[in-house]
């Protein structure tokens, strides 16, 4: 059986990609799973190691910086994470012929369309995470590797540091919490995401076509402000007893944060539904799931 070479150990996606293994055995695959210290972008020598004692046939990368604040302090820190040590990866990759999934965000983008975005927009970062992932893109689309770039949004799971476990762990200290409101995105579960992949790697594997290559936007379907998304993390846990704090709208200058953050990146993510047939589900019903799952 072929390797599928994770990166990203113990992150969301990461583990949620591990839970399809047997999805991925299917088509030939068995997943393997690395991350540090066998595989790190701080120490660069092991990218090109991990590839070749793995010598996967397939590679998803879904390590990376995704510390959006801390990048404004330890920006080559991000670099590395976003940029040089992911074009390292896809060089590796495309120096022996191996299809490369990489995933990117909408903070590539400035958040002034007013509208969702799709991939031809032109992106401006307002922030070092976003510039870290755009510069990453570029050079990763630049190795002439079998690459899809997958722009995601607000991911979150079960298990992990996310939004949704971020909101219930402060419930239990206060039963008031201010919630960003005039931010707009869309949530997307790592476990859609995962599913998404597969699919993708399907195609894939079936006979690459130039139009699998690029970059495609893949985000829960709909919409949220940071505060609507919590309205509905405790609408949900509420129904199995969960205690529902206050939840008060505020705006971004009521909440400073080290780094800016773009007002609205919803992603229009047709390309993908047209290239893949793959559409997301609606990211509330995606997260009543994740609750049932954290619940469990």
């Amino acid at each position: 059986m072929k390797t599928l070479l994770v990166t990203g150990g113990n992150g969301q996606l990461a583990r949620a990609l591990a839970s399809l293994a047997p999805r991925f055995a299917e088509l030939g695959f068995a997943l393997r799973k690395i991350g540090r210290p066998q595989f790190d972008f701080d120490r660069p020598e092991t990218i090109d190691t991990s590839i070749r004692n793995a010598t996967p046939a397939f590679v998803i990368n879904a390590a990376g910086w995704t510390a959006v604040d801390a990048a404004e302090a330890q920006p080559e820190a991000a670099a590395r994470a976003n940029d040089s040590g992911p074009v390292r990866l896809a060089a590796a990759c495309s120096a022996a012929d191996i299809p490369y999934i990489h995933i990117s965000t909408d903070y590539v983008f400035d958040g002034n369309k007013g509208q969702p975005y799709v991939e031809t927009d032109t992106p401006n970062p307002i922030n070092l995470y976003g510039a870290t992932k755009l510069a990453g893109e570029k050079k990763v689309l630049a190795q002439r590797v079998r690459v899809v770039i997958l722009r995601t949004s607000w991911v979150y799971s079960a298990g992990g540091t996310n939004f949704v476990r971020t909101m219930l762990a402060a419930s239990r200290k206060t039963d008031r919490l201010r919630v960003v409101a005039d931010q707009r995105g869309c949530p997307t579960s790592a476990n859609d995401l995962a599913a998404a992949i597969l699919a993708i790697v399907e195609r894939v594997v079936a006979g690459w076509r130039d139009a699998y290559g690029g970059i495609f936007h893949a985000a829960g379907s709909g919409d949220a402000t940071w505060h609507g998304f919590a309205e509905a993390i405790f609408a949900g846990a509420a129904r199995s007893g969960w205690r529902m704090p206050a939840i008060v709208p505020i705006t971004t200058a009521e909440w400073p944060t080290a780094a800016r953050r773009p007002a609205d990146t919803r992603l229009d993510c047709g390309k993908l539904a047209a290239t893949f047939g793959v559409r997301m589900p609606d990211w509330q019903l995606s997260l009543a799931r994740v609750i049932e799952e954290m619940e469990a």
